[in-house]
């Protein structure tokens, strides 16, 4: 007789082990997620020197690694998880399994320090953001994308996305986590990053055409409101 599966609890991270195989398909569990990894790489300018390094907090399987051909940066992604890891390291990123609170890496080696959601999966968020600005050269810019501490978020993100086929896998996110702007903002400060903040969300004109095949991907666009999710970006001073 089968065993019934032990849900996990939400925000465990054995769950991109369960969902390792969803990485690179663009209409499956992750399929946000690559939409999110475009909208980030936008923020991104070409490299403005040789041997950029671009350090990918919670870099997962590397979805951001497509978007960031041609800019010329040497890609680092930092992860917990190996199985997200390997698919990562074959799609051309230099992988490195660590704790986004605590990276191995020497003090101003990056250019750009991507943290793309991954501060609504971080117990320690004021550790995770010094690690990302200590990281930094000066000049360096800070591209973030996360979700907000409010109600609207916890029902959109949790209530409402977990109903939704194809939006995000159940307990996935952990909405005591989610991200208080003002600390964020403030933590940042702390460590000689102004970082703006705007809202951001899927196209509404796009979504239909995506959940009945006619289109690949969905665009994210600016929102009028920073309550749901949104991008946060800033340089070292």
């Amino acid at each position: 007789m089968r065993q019934a599966q032990i849900p996990r609890p939400r925000n465990d991270p054995g769950q991109y082990d369960d969902l390792a195989g969803e990485w690179w398909n663009e209409r499956g569990p992750f399929a946000m997620l690559h939409w999110l990894a475009a909208a980030r790489a936008a923020l991104v300018p070409p490299a403005a020197r040789e041997d950029a390094v671009l350090v990918d907090l919670g870099c997962g399987a590397g979805l951001l690694a497509p978007h960031l051909a041609g800019k010329g940066y040497r890609h680092v992604g930092v992860d917990l998880t190996v199985s997200a890891l390997r698919q990562a390291a074959a799609h051309g990123v230099v992988p490195l399994r660590a704790d986004v609170a605590a990276v191995p890496l020497r003090d101003a080696c990056a250019d750009v320090v991507a943290a793309g959601e991954i501060l609504e999966h971080v117990p320690d968020l004021r550790g995770a953001v010094a690690e990302a600005c200590r990281l930094l050269r000066p000049g360096g810019l800070l591209v973030i994308d996360t979700i907000a501490d409010t109600a609207l978020a916890r029902f959109v993100a949790v209530t409402l996305a977990e109903r939704v086929p194809r939006a995000v896998p159940r307990g996935i996110h952990d909405p005591a986590l989610f991200v208080d702007r003002t600390a964020l903002v403030q933590e940042c400060a702390r460590h000689g990053v102004a970082l703006e903040l705007r809202g951001l969300r899927p196209s509404a004109l796009d979504i239909p055409r995506w959940l009945a095949d006619r289109r690949r991907t969905v665009r994210m666009v600016p929102a009028p409101t920073t309550a749901v999710l949104f991008q946060g970006f800033g340089h070292r001073a």
